[in-house]
């Protein structure tokens, strides 16, 4: 996809939403259950859609949560439900309807105290700290669409493990939630979002005193506090916003924050490369304003509106690639936190080889999994797991004395640990990722995305190594032709092909209608785009052979 010309810049008035025809839709439209792209789907984290183009309306939030209150009951979860929510606009009016039907269900519900916003990872820790010390079992719902335009809703089920639910899990939720679409929701409890509130069984909790309380459990905040170093904090509007100055004032932390306004129009966001308002910390266009600053601060953070994904920012260069922070944070913990040895490192398979390098130079053990946080939930809860990151821009990693912290992505900590490196060993993560790239190679990582329609998309999840008739990539013999993962053996839901110096891996995105080609080589950047190329070639070919 070419680079949007407004990219990076300032949003138009045209590009602004309008937010009361956006709600009203949500109520007014009702989908179609016939119509695929208006049903129920469960991608790699929960269901995302948009109130006009009836994919995230108020009846699927009503199906979903009757599914779920099912789910809990089939499964004897008899502990509270955390409810959460972020900033999107459609999150208000789907926190509602949820707990319209929660409550009619006889689930108790926990929300924030002030009925506020609430970051995934902070739903985790509730869930996971709860079970430790009740017999009676906790699970929590996230109304959120991730980094999303802000026309998007979107909402994911965490059991009680504390991460995002099995694809098993989801499937049953799913399919359930689609059934009672169809049914015309007759199958659905309700009451009156006035009485519910009103209710017993719902009850609320100050979050954010939870959540701060106890972060220096994971991150060494008292050497950050210890060195003066200055964080410069740019929530991009998200749900952790009102989290930051608690942790300043707690912990004596020089945090600024640049950018303290909510709106769920986004207006104030820098355009993405596509030109929409998108909230991706990981991408320069929508991280441009922080990028601007990055000279009035030690180490500057961004995070998108459910917290669960960490942008960095440095002085010494600039915006960091998501791969790169990844590699830096790995080798940071294993040699600075005394884990056990066996401690495995997580990521997925389409993250950069360099962390395979890394965990090959420190020597430990290495996991590769298909895309999607769900692989790490049960190796960060049971501790076999030290780390678990996503190219995506979202990790989360266990607490100081090796015990689980969060099974779902944390951005708070992510951010937090760069302060960290740069206090404790005088480097920032630029410099520590420069270090490592003289001592292991220097990635040149890429990503392209194209348009895919649901028939392209289901091509891509089936594609079979025999569908690579050739046996050189770019120049190299092919090692490896992956349909699974090394780190699992679960299927990978498309393709990875291996050099001795490259690799690439196509796969559809499990959120937008979109397919993405990941490719890396330790050579140089026309090796990069050579991989790519033939990546597109075989693509291509699939389709082709597929008669689409």
């Amino acid at each position: 996809m070419p680079i949007h010309h407004h990219a990076g810049k300032p949003a138009r008035p045209e590009d602004r939403i309008n937010i009361g025809r956006l709600v009203s839709d949500y109520f007014l439209l009702t989908p179609d259950v016939n119509i695929v792209e208006q049903k129920v789907s469960f991608g790699t984290s929960g269901h995302r859609g948009g109130a006009t183009k009836l994919s995230f309306n108020e009846h699927h939030i009503l199906a979903i949560c009757q599914a779920v209150a099912e789910y809990r009951q089939t499964h004897n979860f008899e502990g509270p439900l955390f409810l959460g929510k972020d900033t999107h606009a459609l999150s208000e009016p789907a926190f509602a309807s949820a707990i319209s039907v929660l409550i009619a269900n006889n689930i108790p519900v926990i929300i924030q105290a002030d009925e506020g916003f609430t970051p995934t990872p902070v739903i985790s820790r509730l869930i996971i700290s709860y079970n430790k010390e009740h017999a009676a079992q906790a699970d929590g719902l996230i109304i959120t669409p991730s980094h999303n335009p802000p026309t998007d809703g979107g909402i994911k089920y965490n059991p009680p493990h504390g991460g995002p639910a099995e694809g098993d899990i989801t499937k049953l939720i799913e399919q359930r939630a689609n059934d009672i679409l169809a049914g015309g929701l007759k199958d659905v409890l309700t009451l009156p979002f006035p009485q519910a509130l009103k209710s017993p069984l719902l009850k609320k909790q100050d979050f954010v005193e939870f959540y701060v309380s106890q972060l220096d459990q994971v991150i060494d905040m008292a050497a950050i506090a210890k060195s003066g170093v200055t964080i410069g904090v740019d929530p991009l509007g998200g749900s952790g916003i009102h989290y930051w100055p608690v942790i300043a004032k707690k912990y004596g932390i020089n945090i600024e924050i640049v950018n303290p306004v909510v709106d769920a129009s986004f207006a104030f966001m820098p355009l993405d490369k596509d030109g929409k308002i998108r909230m991706d910390c990981s991408s320069p266009y929508a991280m441009a304003g922080l990028i601007a600053m990055k000279d009035k601060f030690d180490i500057s953070v961004g995070n998108d509106p459910d917290f669960d994904r960490h942008g960095i920012v440095t002085k010494t260069g600039g915006l960091m690639n998501p791969n790169h922070y990844l590699a830096v944070a790995i080798h940071y913990l294993m040699t600075h936190r005394d884990w056990p040895k066996d401690c495995k490192i997580g990521k997925t398979l389409v993250s950069s080889s360099l962390i395979d390098r890394v965990a090959n130079y420190i020597d430990r053990p290495l996991a590769e999994v298909p895309v999607g946080f769900k692989w790490f939930v049960d190796g960060l809860h049971d501790s076999s797991y030290a780390f678990g990151g996503e190219e995506s821009a979202g990790a989360s990693f266990l607490a100081r004395d090796g015990s689980c912290w969060t099974t779902d992505k944390d951005g708070f900590i992510m951010a937090l640990l760069a302060a960290e490196i740069l206090a404790v060993t005088g480097k920032d993560p630029h410099q520590h990722y420069l270090a490592l790239a003289e001592k292991l190679g220097e990635p040149c990582y890429g990503r392209v995305e194209a348009v895919a329609n649901l028939k392209q998309k289901s091509v891509l999840t089936k594609l079979s190594p025999d569908v690579i008739s050739v046996d050189v990539l770019a120049g190299e013999k092919i090692e490896q032709i992956l349909s699974h993962a090394p780190g699992n053996n679960a299927a990978i839901g498309g393709l990875k092909v291996v050099t001795k110096n490259g690799w690439f891996a196509a796969r559809p995105s499990g959120t937008e209608d979109i397919y993405k080609i990941y490719a890396e080589s330790f050579l140089n950047k026309e090796h990069l785009q050579n991989i790519i190329k033939e990546a597109q070639e075989i693509v291509d070919t699939a389709f082709k052979q597929a008669g689409l």
